[in-house]
């Protein structure tokens, strides 16, 4: 039997091992861990069911590992395991969402769950059961990554637009009010906010994707190579200069001269080969995201986020009741946009919300004390 699989044999339960009952606290933590076991498990599996070749494979073999840790703790409890206990609402939350979802956000919460393990300090665990859960963590973190590119170019410019859409027009309106301009005034403001802010950020976005996009576009190496090759001067060529100027070292750089000049027929050290002029199949780029996409989405998402400090006026509140309402409409956005940005990226979604909190409130703040002194001075 390999050391790996000696080490998730079943333990010995108790009463066969002649040992002392296991105590009521043990019975309910261990219960618990077999129920978070068994529902990992079984997102792995959901998620499985929408994704095809190695991610499919990948994802099934990490639900078949959180089997076997599921029966440690079925060997451990022996007869104490009694009905099936509900899982932790986070692993029930997960649950659901890759039941109806199967998005990158729930490989992004699966990531955090593997790296907040307490295996690695329950005596009960094994330690290739704690270990099991830290290479799951980075195992998780491959396949979500996958998805992170995919999406990152558009949901960078939909956050952006969101939140610059909350911040700026709670800060216009509420500079606006601040100095003492008619209610009908202030909405008319935030709705041509809306609609400028709206269309900047989506022209600004399509000319920011496009124009980084083609500046990648010129970077990658071209087949000139392949083609001027056989035409050099073997005296005095200077093919090596470009790889060379590529970034290769002069070991690499002069290994792949002799092959483009047909002196070796064979790729005898592949390491030396990074075949930096193939053509690549898929978008290098797409990190960056298409100009169509993050215009779209910036505009639609400023637009979304610029009407919620306008929402108040629209159903006919006014003055200090609008601007209250007003924020804690905005706060709730900001709270949500900021808690996605951290559970895109692995990390806390309380912290990352606060954090967006502060600042668009805050900047809105400093902006009603302005229009306080505007309208001060112009009285």
């Amino acid at each position: 039997m390999s050391q790996h699989a000696r080490s998730h044999s079943h333990a010995t339960p108790p009463e066969a091992a002649g040992a002392p009952q296991p105590s009521a606290s043990n019975i309910k933590r261990w219960r618990q861990y077999l129920a978070d076991e068994r529902a990992e498990a079984a997102v792995y599996r959901d998620l499985a069911q929408n994704r095809q070749g190695e991610e499919r494979d990948i994802l099934l073999a990490l639900a078949e590992a959180e089997g076997r840790h599921e029966a440690h703790w079925l060997a451990l409890l022996g007869d104490h395991a009694g009905k099936p206990k509900k899982a932790s609402a986070r692993s029930r939350f997960l649950g659901f969402l890759a039941r109806h979802f199967g998005s990158v956000f729930v490989l992004a919460l699966a990531q955090r769950a593997e790296g907040r393990s307490p295996y690695a300090k329950d005596p009960n665990a094994t330690e290739a059961m704690a270990a099991d859960e830290q290479i799951h963590e980075e195992v998780v973190r491959g396949l979500a990554t996958r998805g992170r590119n995919r999406l990152a170019g558009t949901f960078r410019a939909a956050v952006f637009g969101a939140n610059d859409g909350l911040v700026s027009n709670l800060s216009l309106v509420m500079g606006m009010a601040a100095s003492g301009v008619a209610s009908s005034v202030v909405l008319l403001s935030g709705i041509a906010g809306l609609l400028a802010g709206a269309m900047s950020m989506g022209a600004g976005e399509f000319i920011s994707v496009r124009s980084q996009r083609e500046l990648l576009a010129a970077t990658r190496p071209t087949q000139i190579t392949l083609a001027a090759a056989p035409k050099l001067d073997l005296e005095h060529n200077e093919l090596l200069l470009v790889y060379l100027a590529r970034g290769m070292s002069r070991e690499a750089a002069e290994h792949r001269v002799a092959e483009r000049m047909g002196l070796l027929s064979c790729d005898c050290d592949p390491s030396l080969s990074l075949q930096p002029d193939l053509p690549e199949e898929e978008d290098q780029h797409e990190a960056v995201g298409s100009a169509w996409g993050a215009a779209l989405s910036s505009f639609c998402f400023f637009a979304s986020g610029a009407i919620v400090p306008i929402l108040p006026f629209l159903f006919g509140l006014t003055g200090v009741a609008a601007l209250v309402v007003a924020g804690v409409l905005v706060g709730i956005a900001l709270l949500a946009t900021g808690a996605a940005v951290g559970l895109l990226s692995g990390t806390s979604p309380l912290t990352r919300g606060l954090r967006q909190l502060a600042i668009g409130l805050g900047a809105a703040a400093i902006t009603y004390l302005l229009g306080l002194l505007f309208g001060t001075a112009v009285g």
